[in-house]
């Protein structure tokens, strides 16, 4: 449907993300993907959306000055907000433990920033969403960190897989955000364009 509505645009996905990538082909959307190697460092003093909100425009901006009239960029950034600061991928697997254990039976959000980037304009959104944990078990957490290795995710977890399906207790919110991109919001917004 809205695939139709694109077709004179070509929608550039510049993530490396296998679950991102997953959403934009379920969503029934042709892209291409462009990547570039971007330090992802922002300033000490932003907080929560202005952290996500900062490295989404901050992909965008690697673009300025390639985009083709009929090209859309999107690039998005997720984190962890946690206890007043940002839990980001972990480094190895003691950091991980540290993070999910201080999930652990408690809230957090999970923050997208995603920004639509066309030749002549940028425009910027983020979903928040609140997930609440079981009391989990460090034997739980340890067995998580070595069997599915979730280096690869902001918050050292994948709602998605076991974990998800073990200790997660609560979603409020869109649980697509929680794996990476708010897709009910990038597609409305998609639709706007046209």
């Amino acid at each position: 449907m809205l695939k139709e509505k694109l077709k004179k645009y070509k929608i550039i996905l510049a993530s490396g993300s296998p679950r991102r990538q997953q959403f934009f082909k379920d969503l029934d959307l042709d892209f291409e993907i462009r990547l570039k190697d971007i330090e992802e460092i922002y300033p000490p003093e932003l907080k929560a959306t202005e952290i996500t909100d900062y490295l989404a425009e901050l992909k965008a901006k690697a673009f300025e000055g390639e985009l083709k009239e009929n090209e859309i960029l999107v690039t998005s950034d997720t984190i962890v907000w946690h206890q007043n600061k940002a839990l980001g991928k972990p480094k190895n697997a003691e950091e991980a433990f540290t993070m999910i254990k201080s999930m652990s039976n408690a809230t957090h959000e999970v923050i997208t920033s995603v920004c639509f980037k066309t030749a002549d304009s940028s425009t910027l959104l983020h979903d928040i969403t609140k997930v609440t944990f079981n009391d989990l078990s460090d034997e739980a957490i340890l067995y998580y960190i070595e069997n599915y290795k979730p280096y690869d995710k902001a918050g050292a977890y994948g709602i998605q897989e076991w974990f998800g399906f073990m200790a997660v207790a609560k979603v409020e919110g869109s649980y697509t955000n929680v794996m990476g991109l708010p897709t009910a919001k990038v597609y409305e917004f998609l639709t706007t364009l046209v």
